[in-house]
């Protein structure tokens, strides 16, 4: 059985940082990509990042270029997202996602973690 559990979400004062871990287990994630995506209230989920298993090859959307990064501990089977210089509008709960191909759309991601909270006060 395949979980991806995130953790990590807080309350965070605008400007602040904050860091999610994505803890994956079940299989080997070899060969896949791995993604965080996020849901604001009232909106539709959206793609934040995502990162080759093997090779660490990264891609962001253009609201989170240059704040936020993604990584992952192929030892440890963990995806983190580093989230800096936060703003109210990155309010959401964020979520981690495997899948078999890079992409963009939540339909190209298999499985996916139950999500974590992150709030960003003005």
């Amino acid at each position: 059985q395949v979980q991806l559990v995130e953790s990590g979400g807080a309350l965070v004062q605008a400007g602040g940082s904050l860091r999610l871990s994505c803890a994956a287990s079940g299989r080997t994630f070899r060969g896949y990509a791995m993604g965080w995506f996020r849901q604001p209230p009232g909106k539709e989920r959206e793609f934040v990042a995502h990162i080759t298993w093997i090779g660490g090859t990264t891609y962001y959307a253009d609201s989170v270029k240059g704040r936020f990064t993604i990584s992952r501990d192929n030892a440890k089977n963990t995806l983190y997202l580093q989230m800096n210089s936060l703003k109210p509008e990155d309010t959401a709960v964020y979520y981690c996602a495997a899948g078999s191909r890079l992409g963009v759309r939540v339909d190209e991601y298999n499985y996916w973690g139950q999500g974590t909270q992150v709030t960003v006060s003005s």
